[in-house]
């Protein structure tokens, strides 16, 4: 068996989760999309070339509103500023992978992450791989999904009031599915207690960036305790 196909076996299953979540999240972005106004042509371009999953649900309203490059900029970094820890917590692991680490890059998006971040790799299965097949399925779930839903939502109409609440149950999700996977629960105490934190001194439209920042910090002073007492249970 060749290790592209290794890794790509053993990807598939750690993904079956997401694709169930990208089964309704993605159809509930591609029938939001198709409510607003827009075909299945943008659907599939905005999947494929942003790939953001909120910042997409963000990005209707940015598309319908009048043109404001500046103000779209900072709405951007604000919504996707978690990726750029991903992107620190994710530089050892991209090490000596070859070419594979800019799709990788590219498609780090918090479902990617958790899998590619957590997941057991068996030692006879290539790390570069099956963190490549990871991310393209994912994307390839999030694409379908997103296209069953503009193909749904341009046949019937109905309101869309609310639908974007499918994200923060995505989230919750993943949350409870690292809570059960850790022995112990600093990591997420710690970004319970630093989102909350924030969110009463910063408000609820500016507490994501520096919850991201405390988290960093608290993770970084408190790395080798943390390391020391947790881990992940075995599967």
């Amino acid at each position: 068996m060749g290790k592209k196909t290794k890794a790509l076996k053993c990807a598939f299953p750690k993904t079956i989760p997401i694709l169930a979540g990208y089964g309704f999240l993605g159809t509930a972005y591609g029938i939001y999309m198709a409510t607003s106004g827009f075909g299945v042509l943008y659907v599939i371009t905005m999947c494929i070339v942003i790939f953001g999953g909120a910042m997409q649900f963000v990005g209707v309203s940015i598309l319908l509103a009048p043109f404001l490059p500046l103000q779209t900029l900072i709405i951007t970094l604000l919504v996707q500023a978690r990726h750029i820890f991903y992107g620190i917590a994710m530089l050892d692991k991209l090490k000596d992978i070859g070419l594979k680490k800019l799709y990788i890059i590219y498609g780090v998006v918090d479902e990617t992450f958790s899998i590619n971040y957590t997941a057991d790799i068996p030692d006879d299965v290539d790390r570069g791989w099956f963190m490549f097949f990871v991310t393209l399925l994912d994307h390839i779930y999030w694409i379908l999904g997103s296209v069953f839903g503009a193909v749904a939502g341009s046949m019937i109409k109905f309101s869309t009031e609310g639908i974007d609440f499918v994200m923060t149950a995505m989230f919750v999700v993943i949350f409870m599915d690292q809570w059960k996977k850790e022995k112990q629960h600093y990591s997420a105490i710690i970004g319970l207690i630093s989102a909350f934190g924030c969110l009463l001194i910063f408000g609820a439209d500016s507490f994501m960036v520096p919850t991201m920042i405390c988290i960093l910090v608290l993770l970084t002073v408190f790395k080798k305790p943390i390391e020391k007492e947790g881990g992940y249970l075995d599967n």
